[in-house]
Order: structure tokens, then sequence, then C-alpha cells
């Protein structure tokens, strides 16, 4: 009995820590628990809050300027302050760029399965009408099944 009181209270205990958390609510003053058999109360040690961080505010940085890259270079692409590299950077960029996409794209295009399953059903069309050339049998006939091997039940039935 004792025990399932004090597990009890213990339950009390972790639900109103995590209800004063959720609230943000200092834990110490509404946590307060008795004991069942010897009739302590037990509190927990004070909680100090948390000092608050400093506030910072923001600074530029007084020694850097902005500078203009289209002034010094109208035609600037943004790879570099140098308009020679920038110039080739962007060449490099853009033409390996393209080839990727281009060879990358082919090859994802010229693997992609069979859509429809068209091709694969043209072969098979083909390997069907070689048989039946070679059986002697019609290309097309009129039923699906041969009507001699189905079975249909008595008309008494």
């Amino acid at each position: 009995m004792a025990a399932a009181l004090a597990v009890g209270g213990l339950l009390g205990v972790c639900s109103r820590r995590l209800l004063g958390a959720a609230r943000r609510v200092p834990v110490a003053n509404a946590l307060r628990w008795r004991s069942a058999t010897t009739g302590a109360v037990v509190t927990p040690p004070e909680v100090k809050k948390r000092p608050k961080a400093p506030e910072v505010a923001w600074q530029e940085d007084p020694e850097h300027e902005d500078v203009n890259l289209y002034e010094k270079n109208p035609d600037a692409h943004g790879f570099d302050d140098d308009p020679f590299i920038d110039l080739w950077n962007m060449r490099i960029v853009f033409f390996l760029g393209v080839s990727v996409a281009i060879v990358l794209g082919s090859t994802f295009v010229a693997y992609l399965p069979d859509h429809k399953m068209k091709e694969w059903a043209r072969r098979e069309a083909e390997i069907l009408v070689k048989i039946r050339e070679t059986q002697g049998l019609p290309l097309m006939e009129s039923n699906y099944f041969d009507p001699k091997k189905i079975i249909l039940p008595d008309d008494d039935e």
C-alpha cells in the first residue's frame, strides 16, 4: 500500500515538473511532496533563474568597404576579381555544366525502360509469326483458345 502511494506521489511529481517545464515555471514553486509513510515534506533545493544572455548589438565591420566589381569590370560574372580569370571560369563552368547535363541526360533517356512495353510486344509478335509460319498455321485465328480443348458443362446442369 505504501509503495503504491509512493509511486503515485512520484508520478505526480514528474507530471508537475513536465507541466512546469511546458509553462516555463520554475520547478521549486510548484513542487512539494509529502511522504505517505513518515509524513515528511520533501521540497527540492531552490532553483535560481538563469542569467540572461548578454545582448550584442550588430555592428558592421568598419574596415570593409563594398567594392563594386562592375566599375572595374562591367562584364563581371562573379567568379573572380580579375576579368581574365572571371571570363575563363565562367566559360569552364558553363561548358562543363552543359556538357554534363547533355551527357547524363542523354544517358538517362537512353537507359529508360520500354514505355508501355511496345518494343517487347513487337518482338514477341514477330517470334509468334515465325513459329506459326514454320508450323503451317494461319497467322491469326478468330478464336484465341482452341474450341476443342474447352470443356463446357452439359445443358442439364
